[in-house]
């Protein structure tokens, strides 16, 4: 099997880019999308920008919409709080999703499991009655980060705002395949569809979004209808999404409309070739790791304004920081750009291993200059890294030195 368990960072997602088309997702509200170049966001961002339809409820002044299916949340709008809230939550659709109608009657939505030994399928309504689970994790685009990368690689230019923390709500796959009998022989990979519609005339595996993850997703994974404890929402996959913790979020399949338990994975593009890790300059294929698993990560948010000087003295620096698939067990801070570290403390309740923590410190800085960084050591015992791992699409960077922030003191 292509999966190696011990070997996370190695997990670098690759996200399937492309174009999106803008109209016919209803009327937009307005949102202030400048956002100051600096270290922490070089990547040029477009002036102002409208929320598209689906997604116009979200806190405009928290978002920067970068297309109408890429929508990311400002470094300052994370707030201290351990759960994102859902108007603050970034949003990457890869193609453009559903119609609306199909969150209406959430609880008729079917999903067809196959695979098993019982093949059927549910409604929405039907999986509630099997069980019920909410887990706490970070929901996070493989992209995220990709600014940073220097050779400017093609897909949305995220900084940090492509991530949240969200407690999705749902019945466990466990429970599915016990209502189905169990799963088939010979099975190595989960497989989720999403329902999206397939233009007539196009080959369906050139744009169907279809993931398959190593059966080991299984132990903790959802067929989720809430999140934050509200029905999900379309712009985040309502009325029904796949849900793997530690996975990165392509693989957190919306408005899935299939479960498989399949030999071999997704003949789809988006399993095939987009989501690989690849050298830089050479495209991806099954030759390549796959994406699945996400790394330690952390970053500070605040203070952090590039425009407004922080007054001398005392100052709190706090961030977020996830072990991927462990617990986070350590945050480090360094206020000289990495030359020295200090400890920092986690504050809040401990989610779980698959949400991140919010971290603080509080030291006195001097007049002048400071660079700010942070690093989270998991419960595996692995660090986040000082430098990123260059490959062709920007994938899975959780470089500290690219996620430190400049600050001027006054």
């Amino acid at each position: 099997m292509e999966h190696k368990t011990n070997i996370i960072r190695r997990r670098l997602l690759a996200s399937a880019g492309g174009a999106v088309a803008w109209a016919g997702l209803g009327a937009p509200a307005l949102a202030d999308s400048t956002e100051p170049a600096s270290q922490s966001n070089p990547g040029p961002v477009s002036a102002s920008k409208p929320l598209p339809g689906y997604a116009e409820w979200k806190d405009a002044d928290s978002m920067i919409v970068h297309s109408a299916n890429t929508i990311e949340t400002r470094r300052t709008a994370f707030g201290s709080g351990g759960i994102t809230p859902l108007d603050r939550l970034f949003v990457r659709n890869n193609v453009t999703p559903p119609a609306a109608a199909i969150v209406k009657d959430p609880d008729a939505w079917q999903v067809q499991v196959d695979g098993v030994a019982k093949p059927r399928s549910f409604t929405v309504a039907e999986l509630k009655t099997l069980g019920l689970q909410s887990v706490a994790m970070v929901l996070q685009c493989s992209g995220n980060g990709r600014s940073y990368f220097p050779h400017k690689p093609s897909g949305t230019q995220w900084t940090v705002g492509a991530a949240g923390c969200v407690v999705f709500t749902g019945v466990p796959v466990k429970a599915v395949l016990e209502a189905t009998g169990g799963m088939a022989d010979g099975m190595e990979y989960m497989t989720g569809t999403g329902g999206e519609e397939i233009p007539a005339g196009l080959d369906p595996n050139t744009v169907m979004v279809e993931r398959s993850v190593p059966l080991s997703g299984i132990e903790d994974a959802l067929l989720a209808w809430e999140i934050n404890g509200e029905p999900i929402p379309l712009a985040h996959g309502g009325p029904l999404r796949m849900i793997v913790p530690g996975y990165t979020g392509v693989n957190n399949v919306k408005y899935v409309k299939k479960l498989a338990f399949t030999k071999d994975q997704s003949p789809a593009s988006i399993q095939q070739n987009s989501y690989r890790m690849s050298p830089v300059g050479v495209k991806g294929t099954p030759e390549h790791d796959s994406v699945w698993e996400m790394p330690p990560k952390s970053w500070i948010n605040n203070p952090y304004d590039p425009a407004q000087p922080v007054k001398a003295g005392k100052v709190t620096i706090n961030g977020v920081a996830m072990g991927g698939m462990s617990e986070a067990e350590k945050i480090e801070v360094s206020v000289n750009g990495g030359k020295d570290w200090q400890k920092a403390e986690f504050i809040g309740p401990d989610l779980g291993k698959y949400a991140w923590r919010v971290f603080a410190l509080t030291v006195d800085l001097p007049a002048g200059e400071h660079q700010l960084a942070s690093r989270v050591t998991n419960d595996d015992g692995e660090t986040q890294p000082e430098e990123r791992v260059e490959n062709n699409r920007g994938y899975i960077n959780n470089s500290w030195r690219d996620h430190m922030i400049t600050v001027k003191v006054a």
